[in-house]
């Protein structure tokens, strides 16, 4: 049986196919990858975590995934439903990255005071912690970013994402 060579649409021609690897969405995703990288290596050097959750950062057994629950966990706790939604995860994946935090003493569960049926995630005194290490990593980061790019570039690449992204 003899193939048929598949004959590309006209405007994707062969030669010329960079713009796969530097479109807006994948340089974006580099750039947030890049980001979370160098956050969770400050947040591993931050002699305000404690250390069991430092050497783990420092071994990336701390994933971007895990500041998820950094990032949208709200202060006086969140509903696993509120906390999923709000970091685009499925309920499941969330309550399997909620009990890694929980094993790893981050957060915990308890009853909500509005509704007894249902429980929230809370932050624990040694997540509070590691809370202040995402903030000043992610300050460190951000006055990276400002330095490589310039403070004006770094302004305007700030006030364009936020722009798009509302």
């Amino acid at each position: 049986m003899e193939l048929t060579p598949i004959t590309p649409p006209e405007g994707l021609e062969k030669h010329d196919d960079r713009w796969r690897q530097t479109h807006l969405g994948r340089l974006l995703g580099h750039a947030m990858r890049r980001f979370d990288e160098r956050v969770l290596y400050l947040m591993a050097g931050n002699e305000g975590v404690p250390l069991a959750l430092a050497n783990l950062a420092a071994r990336d057994q701390i994933s971007a995934a895990h500041v998820h629950i950094t990032r949208h966990l709200a202060l006086e706790g969140s509903r696993l439903t509120d906390l999923a939604q709000a970091a685009g995860m499925s309920k499941q994946a969330m309550g399997d990255l909620v009990d890694q935090c929980t094993a790893w003493g981050l957060v915990r569960r308890e009853a909500d005071t509005a509704d007894a049926r249902v429980r929230r995630v809370v932050f624990t005194p040694v997540g509070l912690a590691w809370l202040q290490a995402f903030k000043d990593a992610v300050a460190q980061a951000e006055a990276e970013f400002r330095a490589a790019v310039g403070k004006d570039v770094a302004t305007v690449v700030a006030l364009g994402l936020e722009a798009y992204a509302s």
